[in-house]
């Protein structure tokens, strides 16, 4: 029966986890899983986003929404591995093509020397009718097929066998040559046609070296689990060991046997089990195990329950988890924020550091860790900075954890001072310069440090173009102003040009909120006149542009504190949440999903890459970002309420991550995004404190240089 040959494919898997010795050695870090792991599993249900696949009659191939459906019952790398179900007939043909998953800023250079593959097949496979397979890499440049079967023995029925295929086979078959370290397709193509259904289980594909002698892991200690609404967190101390490529995750229910639910990388020692049932008792136990599937002895259990929770504490858990990306995920030699999760290791983000001091702070505020703590994190972030790149006291946008040098990811004429990302920087500093100030000792340090970095930029600087009427966002020692980005609004920028008024060394006059941010000398349309759904935005193009807008520069600055001669920024905020929301509501693009409880359009990473998400058909393809909608609660609380709920409630397996909330998903792709990103979870931890407390919005207002830059716009625009 093939029931009964998937649970044999199954057990098959469990047998092979074994082991016992120890050794120890320093662990690796995303980047290293970053080139090793081709495929592990599949976040979204059904069928792998990340593929595609095409049958010729009378061949055939199973898909799912033109993808490779995934196959639960059997894996290796739990919950999940590829399933690849054909039928190969004479004069027809299949391929079925699984692409790498490129988030932003993975290295795409794989050093290992042999491809490996663990395969199964429920009914067993000959080998002469396993397919062929071929690679692509990152150009486009391809390889001449290969027949499996010179790799791989005869399938036993529902015995999973790791398949090993040396890089050095595969030939060039393309105009140029092509490149295997820098692989970015595997191609399985029609093999001997036989005429029979065949059904091949692919899993945990990796670009390593051939194994050191086989010896197994440290038990991982210190295994906890917390428990929520719909999930519970288990963590353990991490594993020191330069072999460990999984940990795996086992959970029982009323007593059961312990089965593996899922897999985490190593740098990471937290695992989000989201069971969906607010009645539930779980008991977990953590293995580390080898990619040759060489497994640690369990852990001890550790067991939690969940339970229905309020409003206030699934904020409050929202807050946590959210926080728990620049506290537990931060780059080590600095404390500060990496730009993403998985991503690379040594990438520090200026801005997203700058929103991550603010999120600390509601860590110290809410509990989540002690306001010691806090301020110790603070002071290892302040010292690194006062010793990283600086240029004209701007810091770039992106700095090395390492070394502390510019990294100019983006361009080569992004080399040097980056002064938007600097001001959402200072926008987190100052905050914490006044949350602390009473602090004793470690507290005035920290003022004087944060106070010191704040008199070092050079405001006047950036407005040095030959108009002196705005400021610019980049400047180069190599290249000067060449890339003459000029600051005008309406955007996300409004808080560089209230610093750069405010500051006490260096400021731009207060005339230049005018000339500059609202563009009054190059004749700017900043003022927005139009009605969209009932509601006026005030300014801005359009329907108000990404949500992000209502964030950045208002995550520390109150928008309650400035009336210009446009409009009260609260209120403008407020507004442009609703036309948010209200074009979400009437879902003219009629994307899967869309409604009242799911909203919130803003710039993020896409199924198609980076995208300013925003309320017009032009830039909406059914994604969705939960920082748009959660990062709204301070604007319109009910609404992002009930869209937090649905997030977490409805959506939760794929929507729910370690780190809270995910980057974004689009329901009618099936595609949810597999990275966590430095702007996107600080903006929700804090504008959920803003509506709550307060506290954020208070502590940055109470410096003193903020009240005369307010009072000095204000006086401005009652006099035009």
């Amino acid at each position: 029966m093939r029931l009964n040959n998937w649970q044999r494919c199954a057990s098959s898997a469990l047998v092979i986890f074994a082991g016992c010795l120890l050794w120890d050695s320093p662990a690796r870090a995303d980047q290293n899983y970053s080139q090793q792991v081709f495929f592990e599993n599949s976040l979204s249900p059904q069928s792998y986003f990340y593929s595609s696949g095409k049958a010729s009659f009378p061949s055939t191939l199973e898909l799912i929404d033109d993808r490779l459906p995934i196959e639960t019952s059997a894996f290796i790398s739990a919950p999940n591995a590829l399933r690849l179900h054909w039928k190969s007939e004479p004069q027809g043909g299949w391929a079925a093509e699984i692409h790498l998953y490129e988030w932003r800023n993975r290295t795409i250079d794989f050093p290992g020397a042999y491809l490996w593959i663990w395969m199964c097949s429920p009914e067993g496979i000959p080998a002469r009718q396993l397919p062929r397979i071929t690679l692509r890499d990152e150009e486009r440049d391809f390889s001449f097929p290969l027949d499996l079967r010179s790799y791989a023995p005869d399938l036993a029925p529902s015995r999973w066998v790791r398949v090993r295929i040396p890089l050095t086979a595969f030939q060039t078959a393309s105009l140029h040559p092509f490149q295997p370290h820098r692989l970015n397709t595997i191609v399985l193509t029609q093999g001997e046609a036989d005429s029979q259904a065949r059904t091949l289980l692919l899993d945990d594909i990796r670009i390593e070296d051939a194994p050191d002698a086989e010896t197994a892991l440290p038990i991982p200690q210190d295994v906890k689990a917390s428990g929520f609404e719909r999930h519970i967190d288990i963590t353990w101390r991490p594993v020191e060991n330069p072999h460990l490529a999984q940990y795996v995750i086992y959970r029982s229910r009323n007593g059961g046997p312990f089965d593996p639910i899922g897999v985490q990388r190593p740098g990471v020692n937290r695992f989000c089990d989201f069971i969906n049932d607010e009645h539930a008792t779980a008991t977990y136990r953590v293995t580390a195990r080898t990619s040759a599937l060489l497994e640690s002895a369990p852990s001890s259990p550790a067991t939690a329950s969940t339970r229905p929770m309020s409003d206030e504490e699934l904020l409050t858990m929202v807050q946590e988890a959210s926080f728990r990306y620049y506290w537990e995920a931060a780059e080590p030699h600095s404390g500060m924020t990496r730009e993403s999760s998985p991503g690379n290791d040594d990438i520090i983000a200026l801005g997203a550091s700058g929103f991550g001091v603010m999120a600390i702070l509601v860590g110290a505020e809410r509990g989540f860790i002690t306001r010691q703590e806090a301020l110790d994190r603070l002071l290892e972030i302040t010292a690194f900075l006062e010793k990283a790149d600086r240029f004209h006291g701007v810091w770039p946008h992106f700095l090395s954890g390492s070394t502390g040098k510019t990294l100019p990811v983006f361009d080569m004429y992004d080399n040097g001072a980056d002064l938007v990302e600097t001001s959402f920087l200072m926008e987190g500093l100052l905050t914490a310069r006044q949350y602390f100030k009473r602090d004793g000792a470690s507290g005035k340090e920290l003022y004087d440090r944060i106070t010191g970095l704040w008199q070092g930029i050079e405001w006047d600087w950036f407005a040095s173009m030959p108009t002196h009427d705005a400021m610019y966002w980049h400047w180069s020692p190599q290249y000067s102003f060449f890339i003459a980005n000029r600051l005008t609004g309406w955007n996300e920028v409004m808080i560089t040009y209230l610093e750069a008024i405010a500051s006490p060394t260096h400021p731009i006059p207060a005339k230049d909120y005018y000339s500059g941010w609202t563009g009054e000398t190059i004749g700017a349309s900043y003022a927005n006149d139009a009605t969209y759904f009932g509601i006026k935005p005030k300014v801005g193009g359009g329907t108000g542009g990404p949500l992000f807008f209502t964030d950045y520069s208002y995550m520390g600055f109150d928008p309650h504190a400035l009336r210009d001669r446009f409009t009260n920024y609260f209120d403008h905020n407020r507004n442009q949440a609703l036309i948010n929301l209200a074009y979400c509501i009437q879902n003219p693009g009629h994307w899967k999903g869309y409604g009242a409880d799911v909203w919130g359009l803003t710039a993020v990473d896409g199924p198609d890459g980076y995208v300013p998400y925003e309320p017009t058909e032009q830039l909406d393809d059914g994604t969705i970002a939960p920082t748009g909608a959660v990062s709204a609660m301070a604007y319109a609380p009910e609404q992002s309420m009930a869209a937090l709920r649905h997030f977490y409630r409805d959506l939760g397996p794929q929507v729910w991550g370690i780190y809270g909330f995910r980057d974004a998903f689009n329901l009618q792709k099936n595609w949810y995004s597999g990275i966590t990103m430095g702007l996107n979870q600080a903006p929700m931890a804090v504008m959920i404190e803003n509506q709550r407390s307060g506290a954020i919005w208070k502590n940055f207002m109470l410096n003193p240089e903020i009240a005369p830059m307010v009072q000095a716009i204000e006086d401005l625009s009652r006099a035009r």
